[in-house]
C-alpha cells in the first residue's frame, strides 16, 4: 500500500469545488503526491512535467474538453498505458463508450461517492503500477538479452578466429596472418563500395579461408622444398576441404566463409584452383580475400 500512497495523481477539472473534494479525499486516504489544474489547456504540459501515475479528468470543460485532452495524452503514450479516470456527470451510454474509445480506463460519476472514488482510484493505481513493473522487467530483460547476444557473438567470433589460426599454425604461421588479412579484407571491401553488412561478413568470415589445410597431411603442408605433382594435387584440394567443413550452415557468416574458402585461390585469368574460375565468375568476396591474402 505504501507504493500506492506515493503514486503521483493529476486532477484536471474546471470546477474548484470538485478539485477541493477530490484533494480532501486523497489527503484523507494518505496520498501525498497530487497536483491539480483548472485550465485544461495546461494539462498536456503538466502531464509531461509531472509524469502522473493517474489522471482524474473531467469531460465537460471550456477551452479543451476531456476528449481533446485524452487525444493529446494518447499521442505521447502510444506504446504505454495512459492512466485516465474520467469524471463525468453524464451517465449516457454513448458518453462512456466515446470516453473508452478515446483512452479512458474507468469512470467516476458526479456527484462523487467517496467510497466509490477511493476504490476506483486504488484499482486504477494497482493496475498502473503493475503495468509499470511489467514494463520495467521487460526493459531489464531486453538489456540482458542484448548483453547475452553480444557475449555469444564475441564467443562465436573468437571460435572463428581460433579455427582460422589452427590452420595457420599448421602452416608455420604465427596465427596473426588471419587477423591482419581479415582486417585488410574489410578495408578493401569498404573501398570498393560493399555495404557495411557485407564488409562485416567478410571481416568475420575471412579468417577461415585456409581452414581446409587441416585436411592436408603434414608431410605435404610442412615440406620445405618444392611439391611434386602428386603432392601439389593434394594441396590444391584444401579449398574444397575447407568449403566442405564450413558447409550446411544457415548462418550468413558461415555461408560467406564457405564461399571464401572455396574461391580464394581462384585467379582472374582462370589459372587458379580448384575450379579454374575466371573473371567475374569468381565471387567478389573470394577475389577480395585472395588479394589481401597474397598482399599480407
Amino acid at each position: 500500500m505504501v507504493d500506492l500512497l506515493k503514486a503521483k495523481i493529476l486532477i484536471v477539472d474546471d470546477e474548484e469545488r470538485n478539485i477541493s473534494l477530490l484533494e480532501d479525499i486523497l489527503d484523507s486516504e494518505g496520498y501525498t503526491n497530487f497536483k491539480s489544474i483548472l485550465d485544461s489547456r495546461k494539462a498536456l504540459a503538466m502531464y509531461k512535467e509531472f509524469q502522473p501515475d493517474l489522471v482524474l479528468l473531467d469531460i465537460n470543460m471550456p477551452h479543451l474538453d476531456g476528449f481533446q485532452v485524452m487525444k493529446q495524452l494518447q499521442e505521447i503514450e502510444k506504446d504505454s498505458y495512459a492512466p485516465i479516470l474520467v469524471l463525468t456527470a453524464q451517465s449516457a451510454r454513448n458518453v462512456r463508450l466515446n470516453a473508452l474509445s478515446a483512452g479512458a480506463r474507468d469512470f467516476i460519476e458526479k456527484p462523487f461517492d467517496i467510497t466509490e472514488v477511493v476504490h476506483r482510484i486504488t484499482n486504477m493505481l494497482e493496475t498502473r503500477l503493475l503495468h509499470n513493473q511489467v514494463r520495467d522487467q521487460n526493459r531489464s530483460l531486453e538489456i540482458k538479452v542484448k548483453d547475452r547476444t553480444r557475449e555469444l557473438e564475441k564467443s562465436r567470433q573468437e571460435a572463428i578466429l581460433s579455427l582460422g589460426r589452427a590452420a595457420e599454425y599448421r602452416d608455420n604461421e604465427t596465427g596473426m596472418h588471419v587477423l591482419r588479412m581479415s582486417r585488410l579484407s574489410e578495408k578493401l571491401a569498404n573501398v570498393i563500395g560493399l555495404t557495411e553488412n557485407e564488409c562485416q561478413l567478410i571481416l568475420q568470415a575471412s579468417p577461415m579461408h585456409d581452414v581446409g589445410k587441416i585436411g592436408v597431411p603434414d608431410e605435404i603442408l610442412l615440406k620445405p622444398g618444392k611439391l611434386d605433382k602428386k603432392e601439389w594435387e593434394i594441396m590444391r584440394k584444401h579449398p574444397e576441404i575447407g568449403a566442405e567443413i564450413l558447409s550446411g550452415s544457415h548462418s550468413e557468416v558461415m555461408q560467406m566463409a564457405e564461399t571464401i574458402a572455396l574461391t580464394h585461390q581462384e585467379r582472374w585469368d582462370g589459372s587458379g584452383y580448384p575450379r579454374g574460375l575466371k573473371g567475374e565468375k569468381i565471387p567478389l568476396a573470394g577475389r577480395v580475400v585472395a588479394i589481401c591474402d597474397v598482399f599480407d
